[in-house]
């Protein structure tokens, strides 16, 4: 029976036109797509196992962790902390970087990561993810420290995300383009079932937490006026709110129809010293990535987000992603309030 292109085979075939190609790189993203299922296992089981609920503890970050916080994350390090292809990770729920243990060899790439986005989601039984993105490590760096991870998204090899679901699929791009595969629970294999997802430019769908309006700047207010006003106001036609509050299940509706995704820098965030809500290193970037190569764009309302230089492992940053020409006009109006 033709099942049609698997993970595996695809990546694969990905390294053989690469040249100088030595299989780590594909071999550390087959590692990530067993995380990816053992931590949907996980999620799928769900009360079943006993993982749901309050862990009872604090991530860096100040917020509750759940069960499966915890869980996803230590299955996500297991599933690559082994193997020799990577130098170090950085975890949205761990302090601070996670060093190779001494007993296994070290490889030349670094990945940062959300073991589990949206998990506030979780116990309503709504769709969360993981998130995920690749770096190089620098050369002759043995023990790699936080500043070794602060770079710009445009230096991301890969980036993705799988999505827990109704289907579980995994989204991934090295660079040339974006592609959605399908977990077949009976193989266990996940297949090739959206090639080459793009986003249309144009839009009529927006994403934003609108309990949050009285706190939003200007240009955000003004957009989102603007899409309510529908076809009597100045954009002449009706525009859809979503949120679903969970950053996987929103740019993966995106990559799908199109839309835009909001979450913006407030008066609430800067009164609390904040530079936005979404991390930059474990969701903005590699989010930006595969959204910029499936066609969108991505601003932190001002400036695009994979050209920002991190300043710290766990900074935080405003996040504008999705139909470009939504994004552009976004843009717009945050520098004509400039």
């Amino acid at each position: 029976m033709e099942h049609g292109t698997t993970i595996t085979q695809f990546i694969s075939e990905e390294q053989r036109h690469a040249s100088g190609a030595t299989g780590e790189f594909t071999a550390l993203l087959n590692d990530i797509v067993t995380a990816c299922k053992m931590i949907s296992n996980q999620v799928n089981h769900g009360a079943l196992v006993g993982a749901l609920g309050s862990a009872g503890s604090e991530n860096v970050q100040g917020e509750t962790q759940k069960k499966l916080d915890i869980l996803s994350n230590e299955m996500f390090i297991q599933c690559n902390e082994w193997a020799g292809h990577l130098a170090a990770m950085a975890s949205e729920e761990m302090d601070d970087v996670y060093q190779i243990p001494s007993e296994y060899p070290r490889g030349k790439y670094l990945i940062t990561f959300d073991p589990l986005d949206g998990s506030s989601n979780i116990d309503v039984n709504v769709s969360v993810g993981t998130i995920f993105s690749v770096l190089r490590c620098p050369g002759g760096i043995e023990r790699p420290a936080v500043r070794d991870f602060l770079q710009a998204g445009t230096q991301q090899v890969a980036a993705g995300y799988a999505l827990y679901g109704p289907s579980t699929m995994l989204v991934l791009t090295t660079g040339k383009g974006v592609n959605g595969f399908t977990l077949d629970q009976n193989i266990g294999e996940f297949i090739l079932t959206h090639p080459n997802m793009t986003i249309p430019a144009d839009t009529q769908e927006f994403a934003i937490n609108a309990s949050n309006m009285r706190f939003w700047e200007a240009p955000v207010k003004r957009y989102v006026d603007e899409c309510l006003a529908g076809k009597e106001g100045p954009r002449e036609k009706d525009f859809n709110m979503r949120w679903i509050a969970s950053m996987v299940a929103e740019v993966h509706r995106i990559l799908t129809r199109g839309g835009v995704f909001m979450y913006p820098v407030d008066s609430k965030m800067k009164d609390k010293g904040l530079g936005g809500k979404l991390r930059l290193l474990y969701e903005a970037n590699p989010m930006s990535y595969i959204v910029e190569q499936a066609g969108g764009g991505s601003i932190t309302g001002t400036h695009r987000i994979m050209d920002l230089q991190p300043e710290s492992l766990h900074q935080r940053v405003p996040v504008i992603l999705g139909s470009r020409n939504e994004v552009e006009r976004i843009q717009g109006y945050h520098t004509e309030d400039v």
